[in-house]
């Protein structure tokens, strides 16, 4: 296996950092936005089923 020195590491990366097409900031508060979206849905998705089991479990068992 080759290896490099610490100088030709820190070239390389940085070589490689600038092909990185980096987001926009409009983009990033969308997809920001989005997924605090998705997680609230999500959340009140799995609330809402927790709440009909128990219900369910507790009508079956009658506590």
């Amino acid at each position: 296996m080759a290896t490099t020195n610490p100088l030709q590491f820190i070239q390389q990366v940085r070589s490689e950092v600038a092909k990185v097409v980096w987001p926009a900031r409009r983009e990033v508060v969308l997809t920001t936005i989005m997924v605090f979206i998705m997680a609230a849905l999500c959340a009140t998705f799995f609330s809402l089923i927790d709440l009909a089991i128990r219900t369910g479990l507790t009508a079956i068992v009658g506590s």
